[in-house]
């Protein structure tokens, strides 16, 4: 309470809600459909267009022609996106400033008249009876791919900040339907973007404590009417039970990142050893001298301790890498693991090849 005093929010009731889905994967049809059914809700709701936002040179448009990978663009939109949360904090601190646009970076400057259109929307609430309108609740669809949870994750830290709602509509779309939906736009985005966003596309994880709302739509086909009900009961219970703003205990975060690296680092130590016992295996069936047996065993288990120290040292100085936010364990082990499996891979080749 004394955090929404400090920064002036709203009393009324808000929630961020993220679309996260490939491109063509129905985004903007969903917010048509829950921005016209909301003045029924008694909302005052907005979609947040990060395309309309965020200049053009900052899209992947650019990024395939100069043949930069998606992974490389996402320091430069990082500020972007942020630069997109910091509007929607500064209406909530200050909701009848129109078109206050925080100052940034000129690389980082958000379309004025956009954002202007998204707030108008909430101040003036064409179905909505005016006389309480100011006390509605507020709904923000940000409308992006977010492909990556770290993408999601700031969007969760403003709405923990500010104790406001927080929900996910994952939109999950065949990849031949949204290249075929994305070919039909009247400015479609390269096919090799699409491609290359869906192998790191990383839908939202019910089971981390910070994406419990969330659900999945299959949107291959038209959205039904069950497809729409269960989103506004999503946003519903969003607004209804809105996130409490984290305290900020230090020594608590670092015992708890300690605590995950612990076992991050544990689990990924016992995949390592059963990688070894099954390329010592594939040795011998490979007939490889026992002394050929000897530096193979050395080899993989200094190459496995180096990986460990590093991978340890690697997750502790990762920040947002916390008991709280219950990352996903078992991807970030199979992650890891799989770069110990190349350098298996790598070294029984080299072992296999002496041999011969």
């Amino acid at each position: 309470m004394a955090a929404e005093e400090d920064a002036g929010v709203s009393r009324a009731p808000a929630c961020l809600c993220v679309l996260c889905g490939l491109p063509a994967a129905g985004k903007s049809t969903l917010v048509r459909t829950v921005i016209s059914a909301a003045p029924q809700q008694g909302w005052r709701a907005t979609v947040v267009p990060y395309d309309d936002l965020i200049p053009e040179h900052a899209f992947q448009t650019r990024a395939v022609e100069e043949g930069v990978k998606l992974q490389e663009m996402h320091t430069e939109w990082k500020l972007h996106r942020q630069a997109v949360l910091q509007c929607i904090e500064q209406f909530l601190k200050e909701p009848q400033v129109l078109a206050d646009v925080p100052s940034s970076s000129n690389s980082c400057q958000i379309n004025t008249a956009a954002w202007e259109q998204c707030i108008r929307a909430l101040l003036q609430p064409e179905a909505l009876d005016h006389s309480h309108a100011d006390q509605a609740p507020l709904l923000f669809l940000l409308d992006d791919n977010f492909y990556y949870p770290s993408m999601r994750y700031e969007v969760y830290q403003l709405a923990r900040k500010y104790s406001l709602g927080f929900c996910q509509v994952y939109l999950h779309c065949d990849l031949e339907s949204c290249i075929s939906r994305n070919q039909n736009r009247s400015e479609p985005i390269p096919t090799e973007v699409i491609l290359e966003m869906v192998k790191r596309l990383e839908a939202p994880n019910p089971q981390n404590s910070w994406e419990t709302k969330s659900i999945l739509l299959n949107t291959t086909d038209n959205l039904s009417k069950c497809d729409i009900q269960r989103v506004m009961e999503l946003i519903s219970s969003a607004l209804s039970n809105p996130l409490r703003p984290v305290e900020d205990n230090t020594e608590q975060k670092e015992a708890d990142r300690l605590k995950c690296a612990t076992s991050v680092v544990h689990q990924a130590d016992q995949a390592c050893r059963r990688l070894i016992s099954e390329a010592m295996k594939t040795a011998r069936g490979n007939q490889v001298p026992s002394e050929h047996m000897r530096s193979l065993a050395t080899q993989l288990n200094d190459s496995k301790a180096t990986f460990l120290h590093n991978l340890r040292k690697q997750l502790l100085q990762e920040t947002s890498l916390t008991q709280e936010e219950n990352i996903d364990v078992e991807r970030v082990v199979k992650r890891a693991v799989d770069v110990f499996d190349h350098e298996k891979k790598e070294i029984m080749l080299r072992i296999i090849n002496d041999h011969k």
